[in-house]
Formats: structure tokens, C-alpha cells, sequence
């Protein structure tokens, strides 16, 4: 990867591109004792960066490490690609439905604080791992957390609605559940990387 390349990269984003050795040693690891300096750290402001991103790594064959609080104990956050840190701007709670008890947040909100957002109206997110403090929904979301409440609320998956992101392609997707006729609908669309996804 040349310099150059990330540097036009980082002209085009609003948020940040780290690429120091001080940042690069930070993302390096996790809550474990796994470490892997990553080639940059990106830390996104918009959907548009995030978009970006998606594509600069999927036309350069680079990998992609998301990346909310670093509270995971395996090194799941940890790579030798973009680090990507959801967690410093994406983190705004978006919409509330109390009727439908389902609530929309981005990526980087923090277990807790969706708590304290959702008490008033008398809900909760009911996964609660021991860093519920600090971990991210997107982290929850990415490691399938659950906690020693799982027995009674289950893991994040169960509680998961809908996820929206971006493909390699930079297009847009929203996955969530499909009967069986929106299934067949989705596989017989036109060729796109999403189609393709759905018809494998």
C-alpha cells in the first residue's frame, strides 16, 4: 500500500486517517494479549466515510477490522488492515418506537447509555456483558454478546431487528428477516453483489 493511496483516501473523508505509530500501536489490540499493528486507523464521522472506506479496501484488497470500544477478549478487533473505530462519532441513538419497543441507534452507542436513553419508557437492551459500560452496540452486534442474563434475555442476535451497512461495492443494504416470498423476490432481482448474496 503506498502512501500516496492513503493520503487520497484521507482527503476524502470528514473524519480521521491515522496512520502514526503512536495510533497504529493504540488499535493494535484488544482487551486480550493478542496485538497486530493495523496499516491505518480510520475513525469515521459520517455514513459517507464509512461508505468510503468500504470501497478504498474492497478495490485494494485490503481488510476491513470494525471496531467499537476494544473491550473484546480475543482479538476480534484487531487485524492487519483499516481499523475502523465506530465508536468516537457514530454513536448518536436515532429513533424510539415505544409501541413497537424497537429503538435505531448507530453503531457506536454504548450499552449503558441505551439503557439510561430507554428506562423513561420503561424498556431496556437486555444483553449485559461485563463491559456494558464501554462495549458498543456495533460490538455487541459483531461478537453476538450476551452475558450472565443470557439464560433470560438472550444473546444481541435475539434482540437484532434489522442491521443496515454497505457491500464491497459501496451499495447499500438493509438485512433482516424475509418470508419466503420476499426471499424469492430479493434472489430474482437484478445482478447486484446483493442479489448475489442472497442467491448463494
Amino acid at each position: 500500500m503506498h502512501v500516496a493511496d492513503l493520503k487520497r483516501l484521507a482527503d476524502t473523508l470528514e473524519g480521521d486517517l491515522l496512520v502514526d505509530d503512536l495510533a497504529r500501536t493504540i488499535y493494535a489490540t484488544d482487551a486480550s494479549e493478542y496485538q497486530e499493528r493495523p496499516l491505518a486507523v480510520a475513525i469515521p464521522r459520517t455514513e459517507a466515510d464509512v461508505r468510503a472506506l468500504v470501497r478504498f479496501a474492497a478495490e485494494r484488497r485490503i481488510g476491513l477490522v470494525p471496531r467499537g470500544a476494544g473491550t473484546s477478549l480475543a482479538g476480534q478487533v484487531v487485524g492487519g488492515g483499516i481499523v475502523v473505530d465506530l465508536a468516537r462519532h457514530l454513536d448518536r441513538i436515532l429513533s424510539l418506537d415505544i409501541e413497537r419497543r424497537r429503538v435505531r441507534v448507530q453503531p457506536g452507542v454504548v450499552r449503558n447509555e441505551l439503557n439510561r436513553f430507554l428506562a423513561p419508557h420503561g424498556l431496556f437492551f437486555g444483553p449485559e456483558t461485563s463491559t456494558a459500560s464501554w462495549a458498543t452496540i456495533g460490538g455487541m452486534v459483531g461478537n453476538n454478546s450476551c452475558g450472565s442474563n443470557s439464560i433470560a434475555y438472550g444473546s444481541t442476535r435475539d434482540h437484532l431487528v434489522t442491521a443496515r451497512g454497505f457491500l464491497a461495492d459501496g451499495s447499500e443494504v438493509t438485512f433482516g428477516p424475509l418470508d419466503a416470498a420476499a426471499f424469492a423476490e430479493k434472489c430474482a432481482g437484478p445482478d447486484t453483489l446483493e442479489t448475489r448474496i442472497y442467491r448463494t
